[in-house]
């Protein structure tokens, strides 16, 4: 979305790509125009990682936990703003990202993001020699975000699996 006279005196500021909307949330363009900025989701959302950035439209903070995929952010948008197409729609296309800070990676030994996964979707493989390094399984990452605050260096992130793609 680019920024328009319209747009920037409703507030509405070139969105960052790095910030992720909440779960079912509609495209970007769209969602800008019909979110409210009530901040129901963000009052529904029982681990309280939806957040209001700048301009007041709400978006996920993985630092303060990961997201349940409950579906009362959803419950709550009375703008339609964040819906479910159907029950077995994917709530976002994030998935987790090991970055070059992993302690494993420079020679540390360490499994907190393993440890914390439910789905096992990162796991180890001992390294003959050295520590284990990282194995991460994308069809299994729901995108939930929980091993991104436990990582002691932030060498996780969650990014959308098509910006990963290119």
């Amino acid at each position: 979305m680019s920024t328009s006279r319209r747009g920037f005196l409703r507030g509405r500021f070139r969105f960052d790509p790095d910030v992720q909307r909440p779960p079912w949330a509609i495209p970007e363009g769209a969602f800008e125009d019909q979110c409210t900025r009530c901040g129901d989701c963000l009052k529904a959302c029982p681990p309280a990682i939806l957040v209001a950035a700048p301009g007041g439209y709400p978006v996920v903070d993985f630092s303060r936990g990961e997201c349940s995929f409950c579906g009362d952010c959803v419950a709550a948008c009375k703008a339609q703003a964040l819906r479910r197409a159907d029950d077995a729609a994917a709530p976002w296309q994030l998935k987790a990202a090991i970055g070059d800070t992993c302690l494993a990676h420079r020679g540390v030994e360490c499994r907190v993001c393993g440890e914390v996964c439910g789905e096992a979707a990162i796991r180890f493989r001992p390294s003959r020699g050295g520590v284990a390094q990282p194995l991460f399984d994308a069809a299994r990452c729901t995108g939930c975000g929980g091993c991104q605050a436990p990582c002691p260096t932030g060498a996780i992130a969650m990014k959308n699996e098509v910006e990963m793609s290119v």
